[in-house]
C-alpha cells in the first residue's frame, strides 16, 4: 500500500505545492491537510512546509500552533506514532508547539537569506533521514529571515549529547543558528525540524541538487519498516 503523507496549508502557505510535488517523487501520495480541520485524513506522517505568514505579525510560527488541525497532530507526534517533518516555518510551529525544543529567531544579519547551502547530517537514524549517513555533505536551498536557532546552553548540551542536532550548517553559519544548527529531532527521532528547503533540492531541472529528496525517501522506509526511529 502506498504511504500517505498529508502536507498542511495555512493562510499563507507557499512551499505545500513544492512539499507534495517532494512527497510524490519520493514514491508517497501527498494529502492535502486544511490547517483548520481538525482532522489528519489518517495519514501516515505529515509535512508543515515553509512560506507562510499567517500569525507572523506576533511571532513566527505563535498563532499557527493554534490551528485545529494541531489539535490532533501534536499529541500523535509528541507519543512518538506520528512522523512530522517541519520546514522553515514549520520548523518554528514545531517550536512553537514545543515538539521541539528552542526557538527561532531573527537572522543576526538582520536580512533575509536565500542561498544555496550545504548541509552536513549529524543523525542519519531518524525518520526523516534514514537514507543519509552521519556525516554526509549534502546541497538545499536556505531562505528566510527568522531562521536562526537558539536555546539554552543546557539545552544545547542535551540536543549534542543526545544526538538530536540532525544536520549542521557547513561552511559558514548564515543566519547566527547557535552552534550551526540547521535541524534538531525530538527524543523518539519521529520529529524533524530543519530551517532550509530540501523540497526545493529534489530535482536536478530545478534545484542545486536533488539531495533534498532523501528526507522524503527516507520517511517511505521508516514507514516501511513499521519501527520507531531510533534518535
Amino acid at each position: 500500500m502506498t504511504a500517505r503523507v498529508g502536507v498542511v496549508t495555512f493562510p499563507g502557505s507557499l512551499d505545500d505545492k513544492d512539499a507534495a510535488r517532494a512527497v510524490a517523487l519520493a514514491g508517497a501520495e501527498p494529502v492535502s491537510l486544511w490547517h483548520a480541520d481538525a482532522d489528519l485524513r489518517g495519514v501516515d506522517a505529515v509535512v508543515l512546509p515553509g512560506g507562510f505568514s499567517y500569525g507572523d505579525y506576533l511571532r513566527c510560527g505563535a498563532i499557527a500552533r493554534f490551528a485545529p488541525l494541531m489539535s490532533e497532530l501534536v499529541p500523535a507526534a509528541r507519543s512518538g506514532a506520528l512522523p512530522v517533518l517541519g520546514i522553515c516555518n514549520g520548523f518554528q510551529i514545531l517550536c512553537e508547539s514545543h515538539l521541539l525544543p528552542g526557538a527561532l529567531t531573527r537572522n543576526s544579519s538582520l536580512r533575509f537569506v536565500n542561498r544555496e547551502q550545504t548541509l552536513r547530517v549529524e543523525n542519519g537514524a531518524t525518520a526523516w533521514t534514514n537514507s543519509y549517513t552521519e556525516g554526509q555533505e549534502i546541497l538545499v536551498v536556505l531562505k528566510s529571515g527568522e531562521g536562526s536557532y537558539v536555546a539554552d546552553e543546557r539545552t544545547l548540551d542535551e540536543l549534542e549529547a543526545t544526538g538530536r542536532v540532525v544536520v549542521r550548517y557547513t561552511g559558514g553559519d548564515p543566519n547566527g543558528s547557535r552552534r550551526g544548527i540547521a535541524g534538531v529531532t525530538n527524543e523518539h527521532g519521529n520529529v524533524v525540524g530543519l530551517m532550509p528547503h530540501p523540497e526545493h533540492a529534489v530535482e536536478a531541472l530545478t534545484g542545486p541538487s536533488t539531495d533534498g529528496l532523501g528526507f522524503f525517501s527516507s520517511i517511505l522506509a521508516h514507514l516501511a519498516a513499521g519501527s520507531p526511529a531510533n534518535a
